[in-house]
């Protein structure tokens, strides 16, 4: 990050001839203050790659780091300053040196969208010239020719800080009485210290380049998903459901604990090259084709399919949602049925074959007739783009404020930072959740770009060593600033072999780990709650019969759904703040490599889980507990309260022992309550 001069631009840069030494020397010295004698590195929090923005919700605090040193022994004095972009006026939160050379502050952001950060950091004279009166006073050497030093230091900062001026006066006089045989408790009281730091005139202060910050509400970091197809909630099978059908279902999804209901996309569905159930490329009269070929005699994406309701019905099920806690999300799909309007209306958006014909979407060998991708490559581009923002501002009209965009990593990285900053510029409250299964730097540039939330690879990591290696890089590297995980254990598109075959624990443990692992989860329902498990084919991800492809009947009050459990686990994330971040993330050792064991804290929250990845069998496993980071005392016992059963554990010491039965009770999730000073005590606490 570049370095400048406060108030006087950049300090770093060369000259663009330098023809000579003395040429260069010239230029610096025109672009620099060479006073300033502070140097600023390392400042973090950052986003690699560029000048992105980090990310942060309401009320987080941003704990700022950097490293700040200078020549000789001078003492240093540095601030953070922050502020909301364009609210003119900057906020100073002080600094601390923390070890070698590295320094720590913290503010917190309290509105939401643009804000920004610099480290501010200067010589600090008056701390100089108090550490060291203080260092001669201890050596019994003569202070009287010290005093004027700092009084004159004094004088210096009253018109620097006017509302500080009477009490500086008082000071600087007191100092100067060489009468005064105080003179050394005033010269050290810790309110003059205070009271220079903020009168100090900071000359020849460096500054680090501003930091953006986007500060999203609390639901950016904190959410859980349910995943309903509006169509398959009509009486059986052969009935299309509709809007006020998804009405009836809104208080079962509330009472699971739910905060987000996504709808796949709610447009009209082309009919040319429709395809039928299980993905057959010969659709019949009554097959209802994919929710993704967006497009038909009805309307385009701006449109709702007819069979669905009306803009009326949609606005009515928002309000209901709304009134029972939950959003909407819109799925968001940048693709066209060969039926779409702008088929007809804009062929310059689309890729044409030599014989004139628009290319359909393929993935080799996959092919999918009935969509057609954009050419995002073509000369229209622009015109192309203003139709996508016009398209999710009028959702966004419509009471939609998160949309889940559906392979975003096909689409221009360029498009999505125009489109996101374009959106959130109008409303700062706009999600996006990135579906974008795919390498890992491409994920990682989607978030850095403006996505909110993203998908991530938890589908697929199932032991426990990917679990602990992969949420590891999520939450304790550079990608915590940027990239906000969602843990989803299956979608409309991925049923994972785990769940194939693995039974009711596969489905119980993956349900506790993604709730406990993301502060952010998800579940395609009601295919988890009721253990959809069945495969197209064998080594296929795609679901038998699926809903993609097909209106499905679910009964949802089935006697053996898991409904009851994710109840139970969506109560616990919202009755502990330590579920509801991903920072605190820390795994802890076992000698069982099926055994999971993971806590969160905020405050006096502490949350241990400690879960069996193995579907199939009982396993016994010592787990290693960090006591330190737990705030727990290796001398004292401390009560684990499984929140699962509510069955109290007595341990003491790091290593306890936990064996765990994937058929009765695959996972622990313990709250954990700290020890009591007696025994007396902590047999009343049990």
């Amino acid at each position: 990050m570049a370095q400048r001069a406060a108030n006087t631009g950049r300090t770093s840069g060369h000259p663009s001839n330098a023809n000579s030494a003395a040429t260069s020397i010239n230029s610096l010295a025109v672009e620099r203050d060479g006073r300033v004698r502070v140097v600023i590195e390392g400042v973090s929090p950052a986003v690699p790659g560029g000048g992105f923005a980090v990310k942060r919700v309401l009320g987080e605090p941003v704990e700022v780091e950097a490293d700040i040193f200078a020549d000789g022994h001078d003492r240093i004095a540095a601030v953070v300053r922050h502020r909301a972009v364009g609210s003119g006026t900057w906020n100073d939160s002080p600094m601390e040196s923390l070890v070698n050379d590295r320094w720590g502050g913290r503010f917190t952001v309290l509105t939401e969208g643009p804000h920004e950060f610099c480290v501010q950091a200067w010589i600090d004279h008056f701390g100089t010239w108090r550490r060291d009166l203080k260092r001669r006073a201890e050596a019994k050497q003569n202070l009287a020719a010290e005093y004027p030093i700092g009084a004159a230091l004094i004088d210096r900062a009253i018109n620097a800080h006017p509302p500080s001026r009477v009490d500086l006066l008082r000071y600087a006089e007191l100092l100067r009485g060489e009468s005064n045989a105080d003179r050394l408790e005033h010269a050290l009281d810790e309110r003059l210290a205070s009271l220079m730091f903020q009168a100090d005139e900071r000359r020849f202060a460096a500054e680090s380049e501003p930091t953006r910050v986007w500060v999203d509400r609390q639901r950016a970091q904190f959410s859980a998903w349910y995943e309903l197809f509006p169509r398959s909630t009509g009486a059986d099978a052969a009935t299309h459901g509709t809007f006020r059908d998804v009405l009836g279902r809104l208080d079962g999804v509330a009472a699971m604990g739910f905060d987000v209901l996504y709808l796949p996309p709610i447009h009209p569905i082309g009919r040319q090259f429709r395809k039928g159930k299980n993905n057959t490329l010969n659709a019949g009269p009554e097959d209802v084709g994919s929710p993704w070929a967006i497009g038909g005699l009805e309307g385009g994406h701006d449109a709702i399919h007819p069979a669905l309701g009306s803009v009326e019905d949609f606005r009515a099920l928002v309000k209901a949602a709304r009134e029972r806690g939950m959003e909407i999300a819109l799925d968001l799909a940048l693709q066209c049925s060969p039926d779409h309007p702008y088929v007809i209306q804009h062929p310059e958006w689309f890729k044409h074959r030599p014989d004139g014909s628009i290319q359909y979407a393929e993935n080799p060998p996959k092919k999918y007739q009935d969509i057609y991708p954009f050419e995002f490559e073509c000369e229209q581009w622009q015109s192309l783009w203003n139709e996508i923002l016009r398209v999710v501002l009028l959702w966004v009209e419509r009471g939609v404020h998160i949309f889940r965009v559906d392979n975003p990593h096909t689409k221009p990285f360029a498009l999505w930072e125009w489109l996101i900053a374009e959106v959130k510029r109008r409303d700062a409250g706009v999600l996006f959740l990135a579906e974008a299964f795919t390498r890992p730097k491409v994920m990682h540039r989607l978030a850095k770009v403006g996505f909110t939330q993203s998908y991530t690879y938890f589908s697929w990591r199932n032991s426990a060593a990917e679990l602990r290696e992969y949420f590891t890089e999520l939450t304790a590297t550079a990608s915590v600033e940027y990239f906000r995980p969602s843990a989803w254990p299956n979608t409309p598109d991925i049923l994972p072999e785990y769940l194939q075959h693995g039974g009711r624990p596969a489905f119980v443990v993956r349900a506790i780990l993604a709730s406990t692992l993301c502060a952010s989860w998800g579940v395609y329902g009601p295919a988890f709650e009721l253990m959809d498990h069945l495969a197209v084919a064998p080594g296929s991800e795609e679901y038998l019969d699926s809903e993609k492809y097909q209106i499905r009947a679910w009964e949802t009050d089935r006697p053996d759904s898991l409904a009851p459990l994710i109840t139970l686990l969506n109560r616990i994330r919202r009755e502990n703040a330590a579920l509801q971040q991903d920072r605190t993330l820390l795994f802890h050792a076992c000698n069982n490599p099926a055994i999971l064991a993971y806590s969160k804290t905020d405050g006096d929250d502490c949350i241990v889980v400690v879960a069996n990845t193995d579907s199939y069998h009982v396993q016994w496993s010592s787990v290693d507990l960090d006591l330190a980071a737990l705030g727990l005392a290796a001398e004292l016992p401390y009560q684990m309260h499984d929140l699962l059963t509510g069955t109290k554990y007595r341990w003491q010491g790091r290593t306890n022992v936990v064996g765990l039965d994937p058929a009765t009770s695959p996972a622990h999730v313990f709250r954990v309550r700290r020890h009591q000073r007696t025994e007396a005590q902590f047999e009343y606490f049990l």
